[in-house]
């Protein structure tokens, strides 16, 4: 026999539960189902949370390391590798069981268990890998063995199953060559590192272990890191990791890594047209090239969900599938792999499903984040991209010099802020805010007033009149709106 629902999520992590919470919000009754052992997906467990709460515990290696610049007589005398472990799966533990108990509290069913969708109303659970037995949780902490096989029918079925790293071309992951889920799994940090990429992974962990004294090697194919990013701040990005002291080889062509029989792991590569075989040795090599969307189980294709070549789930911009009743969130689907805005898909989808007709998510106005040393972050369009669209006209470009700012200036670290302003054509007499581009040490969170200037489409000279406390790092981008709108205050 089948139970019902009128939703029935099939994975926990942020677009799922995203959808889950809100849909119960709104009286739906909902059944969420994960796998694992814990809720919140790669975010809470191997992604988001865990490596933040190891770059927060560097940092303060890097704050030690400037003490003397500023007149504190500090020395680092180690780290204790089990503290550290405790502290970061503290933080983890604090966030999986807080969301555990937001989802009883909305009265959300959760299930553990491996999931399949065999029609496009009907969801099947069967245990999860070492597990006995399907478990319910009706209370937050305390699972119940439901069987063998759970049966759940409903209205609509939401697919959010996830990603996971992807692997070097025909050299899967093993020994010294990791991903980005072992590496957080390590209790200590590797004396040396290999690490093939260009992206938002491979350049944290290249911050934190470099805070954390390992001699770091990064490999990356073009000439810059975040080569899809503006190119004043990933050019500011490669320069200040450089600076710091990470050694970055660019134009390289990865062929293959020897992991042997010995503690190590060598990385055999090219170099632009040149065919020489370089190497670079490293105690680990962690390969950061991207994910894979989880779609590769066969009842994706039974049930005739449309796929691109890349593996992503095809929906339209409020995530239907092409299958009635079956919708698709977060990394399986086209776009940004970001949990806050897999969080806003979610909402979209459950809002949808309730009626209330909402808009869909604004791609243009999501932001992008790298949590390096120092942090760099970005919304809307950059000049390039800008000048390439057909619905917006006179763009220009403002660039804002951050050691004119106080607090840059103390910080010690450099930085790069640009903004991207325009007409839209459906408004050609008003110039508004396209893109904000910057690198700063707090860029993560400057970013969410850009993010809303951007998505909102306030026009420059409204935005430019909004005032920012002093002496901050938010009056940077103050400063450069004013310079924007042609009436810089404190710049040239």
């Amino acid at each position: 026999m089948s139970e019902h629902a009128d939703i029935v999520i099939i994975g926990a992590g942020p677009g799922g539960y995203a959808t889950a919470l809100r849909a119960a919000q709104l009286g739906k009754s909902v059944v969420l189902i994960e796998r694992d052992a814990t809720l919140g997906g790669t975010c809470l467990n191997r992604g988001c949370i865990p490596s933040k709460a190891l770059l927060t515990a560097t940092r303060t290696i890097d704050t030690i390391g400037r003490a003397q610049q500023l007149g504190i007589d500090a020395t680092l005398s180690g780290v204790d590798y089990g503290a550290l472990r405790d502290y970061r799966l503290h933080i983890v533990d604090t966030m999986t069981k807080g969301l555990a108990g937001l989802l009883a509290h909305r009265k959300v069913t959760v299930i553990r268990g491996q999931a399949e969708l065999t029609d496009h109303s009907t969801v099947s659970v069967t245990p999860s890998a070492g597990t006995q037995q399907v478990q319910r949780f009706r209370n937050a902490e305390i699972p119940e063995d439901a069987g063998q096989t759970l049966v759940f029918n409903a209205e609509h079925v939401v697919l959010a199953t996830g990603s996971e790293p992807k692997p070097l071309p025909g050299q899967p992951f093993g020994g010294a060559l990791i991903d980005s889920t072992q590496a957080l799994g390590r209790n200590q940090f590797p004396s040396s590192a290999v690490i093939i990429g260009a992206g938002a992974i491979a350049i944290e962990f290249a911050s934190m272990w470099h805070a954390a004294g390992t001699d770091v090697t990064m490999l990356i194919r073009k000439e810059r890191l975040l080569s899809a990013w503006d190119r004043r701040t990933s050019m500011a990005l490669t320069r200040e990791l450089k600076r710091h002291g990470i050694t970055i080889i660019d134009h390289t062509s990865v062929s293959h890594v020897d992991t042997g029989v010995n503690l190590g792991a060598t990385v055999h590569y090219t170099r632009g047209d040149d065919a020489t075989d370089h190497t670079a040795y490293g105690e680990v090599v962690l390969a950061a090239i991207g994910r894979t969307p989880n779609t590769s189980s066969p009842w994706f294709a039974s049930n005739g969900i449309v796929l691109t070549d890349g593996g992503f789930v095809v929906t339209d911009a409020y995530g239907r599938t092409n299958v009635p009743g079956v919708w698709a969130v977060g990394d399986i689907t086209v776009g940004p792999a970001l949990a806050y805005r897999a969080y806003e898909q979610g909402i979209v989808i459950a809002e949808s499903i309730a009626g209330l007709n909402p808009p869909p998510v604004d791609d243009d106005a999501v932001p992008q984040i790298v949590f390096s040393t120092p942090e760099v972050a970005s919304v809307g369009m950059t000049l390039d991209e800008a000048q390439k669209r057909d619905d917006v006209q006179e763009v220009k470009e403002t660039l804002y010099p951050m050691l004119s700012n106080a607090r840059m200036l103390m910080s010690g670290s450099a930085g790069s802020m640009s903004v991207v302003s325009g007409m839209r054509a459906s408004d050609p007499d008003t110039e508004v805010i396209l893109g904000v581009h910057m690198m700063s040490p707090v860029a993560s969170d400057l970013i969410a007033e850009a993010e809303q200037l951007v998505g909102n489409h306030v026009p420059l000279s409204q935005a430019a009149r909004l005032i920012h406390p002093h002496p901050t790092f938010s009056e940077t981008l103050g400063e450069a709106m004013l310079k924007a709108d042609g009436r810089p205050l404190h710049t040239r």
